[in-house]
């Protein structure tokens, strides 16, 4: 197997163990990954398991190695705004959010819209907050998480 699909392989189980809720052995395989060939992928879903532990700066670290593999790879520039809105910095979010929705290599392509959105809610912005929920919606019609955050905005008090 040639080093680019053994290490897209490891990334992948990577990503299983994560969802199954095995950081530690997620995080084991990204390595692994990475010590194969080192992508993007691997790097910002290193970066992913690292911040379940709560070690925003490592997985922000990632990210950058992230981007300087694939600037053109989306998930990297998101996560950094995940990242940077848990250590409450939303105003730092917003341009990581917005690159991310530049990005030309990046699924699920909504996700960005509902981050901002949620930067927007949180930071008293309602009425910016609405029109990237709807940019999401527009994106995935059935995100349920844009039509509950859509619900929950008061927009009667602005």
């Amino acid at each position: 197997m040639v080093p680019e699909e053994q290490a897209k392989q490891l990334w992948q189980q990577g990503t299983a163990l994560l969802i199954q809720g095995n950081v530690q052995g997620a995080i084991q395989l990204f390595e692994q990954s990475l010590e194969v060939h080192p992508t993007a992928e691997g790097y910002t879903f290193r970066g992913w398991a690292i911040s379940f532990l709560g070690r925003y700066d490592e997985a922000i670290a990632d990210c950058r190695r992230a981007i300087e593999i694939d600037p053109e790879f989306g998930n990297p520039y998101n996560d950094i705004g995940c990242y940077l809105m848990q250590q409450g910095e939303l105003e730092e979010a917003v341009p990581w959010f917005e690159r991310a929705k530049r990005a030309r290599r990046y699924e699920p392509r909504h996700f960005p819209y509902l981050n901002l959105g949620h930067v927007y809610a949180r930071s008293g912005e309602p009425f910016k907050a609405l029109d990237e929920y709807l940019k999401a919606l527009d994106l995935h019609p059935d995100d349920e998480v844009a039509t509950a955050a859509i619900d929950a905005l008061d927009l009667t008090a602005h």
